[in-house]
């Protein structure tokens, strides 16, 4: 399964695959009409404690991965969401997010924990 990330603000394209929206409140500015996807994963998105904490400041990245590793890890619905992820076996997966920097957003993070659970 080739796993991708993509902000919700970018156009869908037949490359996306199956496309799932993983984060925990709408995007702001995206009508539900006009976002296309196909299933919205809420449990697979970091407590909001831990985006408060993160404030998507780059110089708090490397301690908010570590903790929303540790809440996928520590979460069966999440490891329940992975397993029905393998069982739909899309050959592709787009993983959608709102975060502004392409750089540091949890989809990346999510992106490499979904990765060694479908290994």
């Amino acid at each position: 399964m080739d796993i991708k990330i993509k902000r919700v603000y970018e156009p869908a394209e037949p490359s996306d695959g199956m496309r799932i929206l993983v984060d925990k409140l709408w995007p702001r500015g995206v009508k539900k009409a006009d976002l296309k996807m196909d299933e919205w994963a809420k449990v697979l998105t970091p407590s909001t404690e831990a985006r408060k904490a993160f404030g998507h400041k780059p110089e708090n990245f490397d301690s908010f991965k570590s903790r929303y590793l540790a809440e996928l890890n520590a979460n069966p619905e999440a490891a329940a969401y992975a397993e029905h992820l393998r069982a739909l076996a899309p050959p592709v997966l787009t993983l959608l997010y709102a975060a502004r920097d392409p750089k540091i957003n949890h989809a990346i993070i999510l992106k490499g924990w979904l990765e060694e659970q479908l290994g």
